[in-house]
């Protein structure tokens, strides 16, 4: 997985509103190359989740523009249906895999393992519940090191933590009764979609 700058998609847009594919000519990594087509618009499926973006059209013809919340209570509720939405995919999955082992096979070097297949739609759920939190901290965090209003400063910061927390809690919850071996290939993989802070995961 490669990290995109969140900064760096919505600077692409020159503008509030651009087409999907100018967006993606003017967005470069570190290293001044292109995303692949498919990841960049991964990125954009994430930005609008996060309420940074309103996509409008299809494919070629798809364009995005700029949202704007209308307040701070606005801007807090929206990331707080996030934060339940994702607690309760996350809930719910631990809850069946409680009792499951992830993996029937784990290689002596920890490189290569094969899914236990009872286990997989909820090892999904949770690792899709999981980077959606871990994407939503990530943006909180890009909102917090931008804005210059105190009290969202301080709300979002609370929503942080809040966050933090839950998945300390949960990560503690899936390594509970494992075997060393799962729990550091759990770790890898989980370790593997946290992104910097105003960075997301593609």
């Amino acid at each position: 997985m490669k990290d995109i700058s969140i900064s760096a998609i919505l600077d692409s847009m020159n503008g509030d509103t651009a087409y999907m594919t100018d967006m993606w000519e003017n967005c470069v990594d570190e290293k001044r190359k292109r995303y692949t087509r498919s990841k960049f618009s991964d990125a954009l499926n994430i930005m609008e989740e996060l309420g940074y973006l309103k996509k409008h059209g299809y494919k070629s013809e798809a364009s995005y523009t700029k949202l704007k919340f209308i307040d701070i209570a606005d801007q807090i509720g929206f990331i707080n249906n996030i934060i339940f939405t994702n607690e309760t995919k996350i809930k719910k999955a631990l809850t069946k895999l409680d009792s499951k082992k992830i993996f029937i096979v784990i290689s002596k070097d920890l490189n290569t393992h094969k899914l236990n297949k009872y286990a997989i739609k909820d090892y999904d759920l949770f690792l899709e519940g999981t980077k959606s939190m871990l994407g939503l901290s990530s943006s909180i965090s890009f909102t917090i090191q931008n804005s210059s209003d105190l009290e969202l400063k301080k709300e979002l910061k609370l929503c942080f933590n809040q966050i933090k927390d839950f998945l300390d809690e949960t990560n503690e919850i899936l390594m509970k009764f494992r075997g060393s071996n799962e729990r550091i290939v759990l770790q890898r993989i989980l370790n593997n979609k946290i992104s910097e802070p105003g960075f997301l995961k593609i």
